[in-house]
């Protein structure tokens, strides 16, 4: 399915009580310029599967499953690794759009859910990742060595001794 910027769901059956529910099975294709203003390099295999219901008169719930794979920069070497990721969503369907603050055009028998689905893969972006090769790096040199979190304690500053001189 090729999105762009809107993924349509037909609920006209849910709208006319002729079902109870709407079964929600497609792979995502999300074009590149909307992954430049983000650390996605790319999403390969993003799968949207779960099922809309009716909630209340004029609303729909959604319970969804989103999964794929991101290929990020390795924090260590830029190079491009790929990340797993997989989440629920589940909610009511103008609640989430107002949440992302997404005011999109209401469309009379279909709902739009790429805004949801694409702030969802937005959050699962983790802050860090590493890639399998990385584990072999050297981290220090002459004069220089990698600075992590467990280690910016034991760091020896130059500006220490000049505590030592006040």
């Amino acid at each position: 399915m090729q999105v762009g910027d809107i993924m349509e769901i037909d609920i006209t059956s849910l709208k006319y009580n002729k079902e109870s529910v709407v079964k929600v099975d497609e792979v995502v294709s999300i074009p590149k310029e909307d992954l430049e203003n983000t650390d996605i390099i790319e999403l390969k295999d993003v799968r949207v599967k779960g099922e809309i219901y009716r909630y209340g008169e004029e609303d729909y719930e959604l319970n969804l499953v989103l999964d794929g794979v991101m290929v990020l920069p390795c924090s260590l070497t830029l190079k491009p690794t790929d990340y797993k990721f997989n989440t629920e969503i589940s909610g009511v369907y103008t609640e989430m759009m107002q949440e992302i603050e997404n005011f999109s055009k209401k469309i009379e028998n279909s709902l739009d859910i790429f805004p949801i689905i694409w702030e969802n893969i937005l959050m699962e972006i983790p802050i860090k990742v590493t890639c399998p090769e990385a584990t072999d790096l050297k981290l220090s040199g002459d004069g220089w060595k990698l600075v992590t979190e467990e280690s910016v304690g034991e760091t020896n500053s130059a500006f220490d001794k000049l505590k030592d001189l006040l």
